[in-house]
């Protein structure tokens, strides 16, 4: 599972965001606002179930995204360039996202499209334990699982938004993302860890079967999780036009302009440092064994735990913004820390982890609270579109940063490529130095 933003509508001109000040009505076949934290509340044991399922396939997400590097890295013996091209391969779809989610909008069932892309992930990942049982892994079928897996990622986070609107009342959205932010960041605390013991007890491809099954229970728990849906527009209106006008939300929509534009920069450098490449460093330059890679980073993934837990409240008292430009410097700051690392292999494997530590506390002080700024200002209509838009560009820049990382890993070397990334993604920030983002402080009046 994975989260975003997005929805559907007859018109931009219709779909306008409220400024700051204003107060948003009710939309016509919106869920009425209800605290999930009361007992008495239907939707509480709805998003339980619904967390429980997350929780459950972020573990196996850490284990596949441990695997697979090492795959490339130890079984197949990939060069820098052929690893960081399996990062690229893996968010390349995401530039279908803004066609994908203007398709996806026209779609009633959305909550059955997150229970397809979860099926189709499971019965992908379970090739590479089948191939390997016949010695027949190659850096072919990784680019296509890894192909496949990111396609239907998109198909599941451009459905999202919709079904989470639905299942969250809007007073709830910072306390409901920090939760399920929780749950992934104790996942990056145990799933790597898991996935080294995995990795070295069978082999790489072998462990990928953990993730295979998660999402399967994953897609189980949402099948038993009920949302009101919309009834489908009567007016159809072209692909072509869903699409620009997600686009053209965004471009007119300052808060969502900013934004986009700070994740876009984080998401670029931090993926020319990308994980492929990563543990490639970790494991040739600082000697660090595939277990001792995922030790480090599960041990230092309590800071995303930590980050999750402190954001709703760093957000309370320095407000929403100034929290989404706190995480955008934390987050790829600590990317430096790793490149300069060197000294035994206990030493560097302490750093990687201090490194990860940092990052997961910043990168959570970052999703929670801008994940809960985007849906308060996206109209209900138009959520999926508006997602595929920003699921383009954000994510779509991802390959790009991969590549780029694999051509100045094989031209300036490792060291200096994982400064650039750290220096690059830290500035980021400077997209937010505008009131619409900076001076929001909560989201009750959005």
């Amino acid at each position: 599972m994975s989260a975003s933003t997005s929805t559907s509508t007859e018109s931009l001109a219709t779909a306008t965001v409220d400024r700051p000040g204003a107060t948003e009505p009710e939309q016509p076949g919106a869920t009425p606002r209800a605290d999930p934290r009361d007992p008495q509340d239907p939707r509480a044991p709805r998003f339980r179930r619904f967390w429980l399922g997350d929780t459950v396939s972020q573990l196996g997400d850490r284990v596949t995204e441990l695997a697979l590097p090492m795959i490339a890295a130890v079984t197949l013996k990939a060069s820098a360039a052929e690893a960081s091209a399996l990062a690229a391969v893996t968010w390349t779809p995401n530039l279908l996202g803004v066609f994908l989610g203007a398709w996806v909008d026209r779609q009633r069932r959305k909550r059955r499209l997150m229970i397809g892309a979860d099926l189709a992930r499971a019965v992908v990942l379970v090739s590479l334990p089948v191939a390997a049982a016949f010695r027949a892994v190659t850096l072919g079928q990784l680019y296509v699982v890894a192909a496949l897996c990111g396609t239907a990622a998109v198909l599941f986070n451009t459905s999202y938004p919709s079904f989470f609107a639905r299942l969250v009342p809007r007073s709830q959205y910072v306390s409901a993302n920090s939760k399920l932010a929780g749950t992934r960041s104790a996942s990056f605390m145990v799933g790597p860890a898991a996935g080294g013991v995995l990795i070295a007890a069978t082999s790489a491809p072998f462990a990928v079967l953990v993730d295979s099954v998660s999402f399967l229970f994953s897609a189980l728990t949402i099948s038993r999780v009920r949302v009101p849906e919309p009834q489908a527009e009567s007016v159809e209106v072209s692909l072509a036009r869903r699409a620009k006008e997600g686009i053209l939300y965004i471009a007119r929509e300052p808060i969502l302009r900013s934004t986009l534009a700070c994740a876009t920069t984080v998401n670029f450098f931090t993926f020319v440092a990308n994980t492929s490449l990563l543990v490639l460093f970790a494991n040739r330059v600082l000697h660090l064994s595939g277990g001792a890679v995922g030790v480090a980073l599960g041990v230092g993934a309590s800071g995303a735990l930590l980050g999750a837990v402190v954001a709703p409240r760093l957000a309370r008292r320095i407000g929403v913004g100034r929290g989404i430009a706190v995480g955008a410097v934390l987050f790829p700051a600590p990317i430096a820390l790793v490149a300069v690392a060197h000294g035994s292999v206990w030493l560097c494997a302490v750093v990687l982890a201090l490194a990860e530590f940092l990052g997961g506390l910043g990168v959570m002080l970052f999703d929670v609270n801008l994940n809960s700024l985007q849906t308060a200002v996206i109209h209900d209509a138009v959520r999926s579109r508006v997602s595929g838009a920003y699921t383009t560009v954000n994510y779509g820049v991802r390959p790009l940063g991969a590549l780029v990382g694999g051509v100045l890993a094989g031209t300036i070397g490792m060291r200096p490529t994982l400064l650039v990334a750290a220096v690059g993604g830290a500035m980021s920030a400077l997209w937010l130095l505008t009131l619409p983002v900076l001076g929001i402080r909560s989201l009750d009046h959005l």
